[in-house]
């Protein structure tokens, strides 16, 4: 169910406010163009600056417009585990096909901890749970071993890796076998984590060009691997230029110039996309030929 290329979607604003039809356009716009899945409440959802209402209100208008023409997994990971508990209950009742779980950040749990907080998670809820590494945002980076240890649980099915480190990557699917879902968290690394067997990518960059972030995963999943080489290295500019500022800002100024929302605004105490960073933006998009 999980393979292939997943956008991480944004959560566009409008005066303040969750912009339902923005989000339902977007949505469409996916689907339309081969996308895989979409995900709600990520870090590109900016779930961390949603309330728990707009939270749960993003992933029911999302199950809803999706209507099971694609899966949808639902962030819902907390540095609370009772928190984490309630929001992946509340997917699980809207219709959601799978959790997306950050690892807890801020406290720092050891390695016991992630693995106690995750399993708690996984056996209150029966819903399938891709695990969400980036030590980048949460300062603890989940080992390979307790990645393993977390995989046999049976409705832990994948991860999300977005440590950017192919030695990680490697010990993670050597450990856990070529049935735990491994999907890139970086969309610059997608190409190279599925000649390794990973499956896919939860993409910030099909927020853009779902298309050939699709196609090149269907092409690899297809055995077509220069084809989806090729993809790759088009899309690869790209890829850098969604992360000229700090990650949702510039795909959101990305989404602003080509006509698909109104407001690129993002939440204190992220910014928009400063006038150098959007002139960057706008010409990868123009060299791409989306504008």
């Amino acid at each position: 169910m999980f393979q292939g290329a997943f956008v991480a979607i944004v959560t566009p604003f409008r005066n303040g406010a969750v912009d339902e039809p923005a989000l339902r356009d977007l949505i469409e716009f996916q689907i339309e163009n081969g996308t895989h899945g979409i995900v709600p409440c990520g870090t590109t959802g900016e779930s961390a600056t949603l309330t728990h209402e707009e939270h749960e209100r993003v992933i029911e208008i999302t199950v809803d417009q999706v209507k099971g023409r694609v899966p949808v997994i639902a962030g819902t990971g907390s540095n609370n585990t009772a928190e984490a508990i309630r929001l992946t209950k509340h997917a699980k009742e809207c219709g959601a096909d799978g959790a997306l779980m950050i690892s807890p950040y801020y406290n720092k749990p050891t390695q016991e901890g992630l693995y106690q907080h995750f399993k708690t998670v996984a056996e209150t809820v029966d819903l399938p749970i891709i695990l969400y590494n980036i030590p980048g945002r949460t300062a603890v980076n989940m080992e390979p071993e307790t990645i393993a240890r977390l995989a046999r649980i049976q409705n832990i099915v994948g991860i999300k890796e977005a440590t950017g480190s192919m030695k990680q990557i490697t010990d993670i699917i050597r450990l856990c076998g070529e049935d735990f879902v491994v999907l890139s968290g970086e969309d610059y690394i997608t190409f190279p984590l599925m000649c390794v067997g990973g499956k896919g990518v939860i993409s910030v960059v099909s927020n853009v060009a779902p298309r050939d972030m699709a196609d090149l995963c269907n092409h690899f999943l297809q055995g077509r691997f220069r084809e989806a080489q090729d993809l790759y290295y088009k899309l690869l500019p790209l890829c850098h230029a969604m992360f000229v500022e700090t990650n949702p800002a510039p795909v959101k100024t990305a989404l602003k110039l080509m006509g698909k929302i109104e407001s690129d605004h993002v939440r204190l105490p992220l910014v928009p996309t400063s006038e150098a960073g959007t002139a960057k933006v706008r010409k990868a998009l123009e060299d791409y030929g989306i504008l």
